[in-house]
């Protein structure tokens, strides 16, 4: 075994016995697609085999191959003893005694303080829902639609009419999708199975999507959040630079796919009207079809059959069509400012290794706290407090914001709120900006 493995007892790997004891350099030189370790709680495991299998998918565990997981393992898995059931088998040995719990140049202290305050806020029972809470919010969006039904059945079905519902449906189908984003945080039920079961019913027959397509995509976000390479929400498809080093990047190499410059222009006619409606609904049926997920296109199924018996009798096939589609449009507007604004003004760049509360502050930022920001955002206004603890109903975010203010502010780490509308400003400003030096070194460097 080289760079500083030890052997103290012959085993297999992957026989989920103690094998050896590693230092992190060891460790470190296991990040590859086919060859992956990573460490939790100081014990050492070969996933390599097993990021397949990962009920999360591959990517987001892989991204943790060769550092530290301890942290991310703890914020995304509620049921920790149950999930060493899986981990056991794929032990292979233990960090060195001498080498610390963290590596990189990780603040032991900051690790240790942060791991203190989940502490608390599990033993305030800040990790406990409220029921009546999500049964009311679940209420309001079958209001909603019902009553959408009930007054194109009334009162016909005139453009003015159909706009009016059209934005009832949207405001139904934006407020589906913060809910079904609870379920599948695994923040509502005790038991992961039914956070399962009830995500799959919501975003599938309220919504026509995928919960395993949400899954995969969203959990890679939240591990490693405003990361190239590793958050696909920031994988534009070189339609937009971001942050302050890939424009710089694309500029000396001479990429230009599109006029940069001008980005923060034609955003306006690229993301809000078109992520929903054109991206995410090719991705969505796509990835139900490749994966042979036929579950969730089951799921999906229900939508448009409930969605067309109801709709078909009064647009026709055609109209029906349409009025899905603008809904969509205007769905995607709202998902699309209150997703962006907590974080592409932020900083957005490569890998860097850091810890859990450092890595999630520099991705995101606050938006002020009010009766119709939190129904507006599904409680994504408190953007910070939901990267820290995912797994934490909405409605306790604001209850633990001021311990991670307090934590933030005593290692210096910048912790942002700003109003609705600035948080919508400094979208197209940072577009702007990141345009701009794109330019810069294009024509100069």
């Amino acid at each position: 075994m080289g760079g500083g493995g030890q052997q103290t007892e012959p085993a297999e790997p992957g026989s989920g016995k103690t094998a050896g004891v590693y230092t992190w350099e060891e460790v470190q030189k296991h990040r590859n697609r086919n060859d992956q370790w990573l460490v939790v709680n100081r014990k050492v495991y070969n996933i390599s085999q097993w990021v397949k299998r990962h009920p999360g998918g591959s990517r987001v565990i892989g991204h943790y191959a060769g550092e530290d997981a301890t942290e991310v393992f703890a914020a995304f898995h509620p049921d920790q003893k149950f999930v060493q059931k899986f981990l056991k088998p794929l032990l292979i040995g233990e960090l060195v005694a001498a080498e610390p719990n963290q590596d990189g140049n990780k603040s032991a202290e900051l690790i240790d303080e942060f791991d203190r305050l989940r502490e608390q806020t599990e033993k305030r029972g800040l990790f406990q829902a409220q029921p009546l809470f999500f049964c009311l919010h679940l209420g309001h969006i079958v209001l909603l639609e019902a009553l959408v039904f009930l007054l194109l059945s009334h009162w016909g079905t005139s453009w003015t009419m159909t706009l009016l519902c059209s934005v009832l449906l949207a405001t139904a189908q934006s407020q589906a999708g913060w809910l079904q984003h609870d379920f599948g945080h695994l923040s509502v039920f005790k038991k992961s199975k039914w956070n399962h079961l009830v995500h799959k019913f919501v975003i599938g027959h309220l919504k026509g999507a995928s919960a395993n397509w949400w899954n995969h995509r969203h959990f890679q976000h939240h591990a490693k959040p405003n990361i190239f390479k590793k958050d696909p929400d920031i994988n534009m498809m070189d339609i937009f630079v971001l942050g302050n080093t890939q424009p710089v990047e694309y500029g000396i190499k001479k990429i230009k796919h599109y006029p940069y410059n001008y980005q923060h222009q034609y955003f306006f006619l690229v993301a809000p009207p078109l992520l929903i409606p054109v991206f995410y609904n090719y991705n969505i049926m796509k990835t139900m079809f490749t994966r042979r997920d036929w579950v969730d296109l089951a799921w999906a199924s229900t939508y448009y059959i409930r969605y067309f018996y109801c709709f078909v009798p009064l647009y026709g096939v055609f109209g029906s069509l349409a009025l899905m589609m603008f809904v969509r449009f205007l769905e995607s507007h709202w998902f699309v400012w209150v997703t962006q604004m907590s974080h592409l003004p932020k900083e957005i760049n490569h890998e860097k290794r850091q810890d859990w509360l450092t890595m999630q502050l520099q991705a995101t930022c606050n938006i002020e706290q009010s009766f119709f920001n939190d129904w507006f955002s599904g409680h994504l206004n408190f953007q910070i407090e939901h990267h820290l603890f995912p797994r934490m109903p909405r409605h306790n975010y604001q209850l633990v914001a001021p311990q991670v203010r307090e934590l933030c502010e005593k290692h210096g780490i910048p912790y942002e709120t700003k109003t609705l509308w600035q948080g919508m400003v400094d979208v197209v400003r940072s577009l702007k900006i990141s345009g701009e030096m794109w330019l810069d070194a294009y024509l100069h460097k």
